[in-house]
């Protein structure tokens, strides 16, 4: 691959599927490596830590991409802000930064940033942004015991209670299309073709109006990530999702853990 765009990974709590990340950098490499927000989840840490040998590892790998050469671009969110008094600086060979701006191999440019800008709960309610996070952690612990289940019943590819319940609220529904909009009228005004973005763990590619809206997704709920390939074509990799695991079976990279 030429790039990898990751977000919302949450590094420091429970919830974070570091062990799937790990498999799904095993299988690929690639020029660039963004990571786009929320890569540590300070917000949830205040609370209480959780962290796994997984996540001490994944750590380690960026920062030996970073050290053989591949370029490694931090952009953090609103859950690891503080990181943003950094700005400019190099840590390990990774570059932090607030956006990015970055040319496909087929030449058209994209913004990249976190994307709690478009969010008017996060920057004007942080309360209500703290509450929902809170619940949103309750979901995910209610989900390793949906999880136990599922395997005891044989079924081995990983399904979010927390998603689920995302997709069925339909206010929640309503605020992914909103965010959507806000993003790409955001891109399209500063003369970008695109956007590359994270916060909402939504992952989607969607063209409008000629402006393409990319969402990495998350390592939390639907394990997600967007690559670009040699030929600048941007693909969403649902990882350990049925289609996921066919394709590559396909191949004969991998197989169905």
């Amino acid at each position: 691959m030429r790039s990898i765009f990751l977000s919302d990974i949450h590094l420091g709590t429970r919830a974070c599927q570091a062990e799937r990340l790990l498999d799904f950098l095993r299988h690929f490499a690639a020029e660039n490596v963004f990571l786009i927000g929320d890569i540590v989840d300070f917000w949830a840490m205040r609370r209480s830590i959780v962290w796994t040998t997984a996540q001490n590892t994944f750590v380690q790998k960026i920062l030996r991409r970073a050290r053989h050469g591949e370029r490694v671009v931090f952009i953090p969110g609103n859950h690891d802000e503080a990181l943003r008094d950094y700005l400019g600086i190099a840590f390990g060979d990774i570059e932090v930064v607030g956006e990015y701006a970055h040319t496909l191999a087929d030449g058209r440019r994209f913004l990249l940033l976190h994307g709690d800008e478009f969010d008017q709960i996060t920057r004007y309610h942080r309360w209500v942004a703290v509450l929902g996070d809170v619940m949103y952690d309750l979901l995910v612990r209610l989900n390793s015991i949906v999880s136990l289940v599922r395997r005891r019943f044989g079924m081995t590819c990983y399904w979010s209670l927390a998603g689920y319940a995302k997709r069925r609220v339909k206010t929640a529904m309503q605020f992914i299309f909103d965010f959507e909009d806000t993003a790409r009228r955001a891109a399209r005004q500063r003369g970008f073709d695109g956007i590359v973005c994270g916060h909402i763990h939504n992952a989607v590619i969607r063209e409008t109006d000629g402006t393409i809206y990319v969402n990495c997704g998350d390592w939390v709920d639907s394990c997600t990530a967007i690559v670009e390939h040699l030929d600048g074509r941007l693909e969403l990799i649902a990882w350990g999702s049925q289609e996921a695991v066919a394709a590559i079976t396909r191949t004969g990279v991998a197989e169905c853990a």
